[in-house]
């Protein structure tokens, strides 16, 4: 098992990581199985968290949610993405153990890679779940039975790149949770305003995880898993473009809802990093693609503006 745990690094990781270079040999297996070696992960489930935050605080100023619950409730957000993004990594690592084994990138997870028994994997995901649960019971009723809600589609997203061509969309409506999660703690309702902000995270995750599933189209191919990246092909910087095109236009109508059109303005940030996406994608470029795909941090941040903005109005 030891030569097992010092195998290469996954593909995808970055070497020198705080893994690697801090964490204890035992611990590094289950670091690598929850992605801890690789935050973007969890940056990109955490930034709807935050956009459905702030919209959510900027719709209710006057319901008393005072400056350090606000923060709480940012840092529970924060934990909770860390935790149930590794939960969710270790679930589809188990559940695609063998179609990792056979492909390059993903070879070397733990699973596949011998580094950490099946058993322990289910034992460490339960250890990871009962951590999100005690985040989520620190919200409202609202919040816990919507975030409840998700796991149908959490224990969905692994098998439907067996049966769709489209398990980034699946990604996207997991993945964004969190704006519905987020706003009803603090509005304790839903909005279609917040509806809208979700709706355009499901497009953003269907740009930039289409980006990201060209690292492994060949692969994919051989073992038949499907994905938009093998389904767009050559016609991939055409849909990118419409996905980030409908990201900024559902942004754009979710501020007109709650008041502030005026905001609007902001969005030409994110929108030119998401041209910059498109005009430097080069999907034959393994290397390229991931780092793009990792720039939807900066990305997700951006779009955060106009949402800050208007809390900062209102506050």
């Amino acid at each position: 098992m030891t030569n097992a745990i010092n195998k290469a690094l996954p593909a995808d990781a970055r070497a020198g990581n705080w893994v690697e270079r801090y964490a204890p040999m035992g611990a590094r297996p289950y670091l690598r199985l929850m992605r801890a070696d690789r935050p973007i992960g969890t940056w990109l489930l955490l930034i709807p968290c935050w956009w459905g935050l702030t919209l959510g605080l900027a719709a209710t100023s006057d319901a008393g949610i005072s400056p350090a619950r606000a923060v709480q409730l940012a840092a529970l957000f924060a934990l909770g993405a860390f935790v149930m993004r590794g939960a969710g990594c270790a679930y589809n690592d188990i559940v695609d153990r063998d179609i990792d084994a056979k492909v390059a990138r993903t070879s070397g997870r733990p699973l596949p890679a011998g580094q950490i028994s099946v058993k322990a994997a289910w034992v460490f995901l339960a250890a990871l779940c009962l951590v999100g649960l005690a985040v989520l019971v620190q919200l409202n009723a609202a919040a816990i039975a919507i975030g409840m809600a998700s796991l149908a589609l959490v224990a969905a997203y692994p098998f439907a790149k067996r049966i769709t061509w489209w398990p980034q969309a699946f990604l996207g409506l997991t993945f964004n949770w969190g704006v519905l999660v987020a706003f009803a703690a603090v509005a304790g309702e839903l909005t279609p305003a917040a509806g809208l902000i979700y709706l355009a995270g499901i497009f953003w995750t269907l740009g930039y995880d289409t980006i990201y599933a060209h690292q492994d189209r060949d692969d994919d191919a051989l073992i038949g898993v499907k994905s938009t990246a093998r389904l767009f092909g050559a016609r991939t910087r055409l849909m990118v473009a419409l996905f980030y095109a409908l990201t900024i236009a559902l942004f754009g109508f979710g501020l007109l809802l709650t008041g502030a059109s005026w905001l609007a303005a902001a969005l030409a940030f994110p929108a030119a990093h998401f041209a910059w996406q498109v005009k430097t994608l080069d999907i034959a470029n393994p290397a390229q693609c991931l780092a793009l795909f990792r720039s939807n941090r900066e990305a997700g941040l951006l779009l955060a503006l106009p949402l800050l903005i208007a809390l900062a109005v209102v506050s």
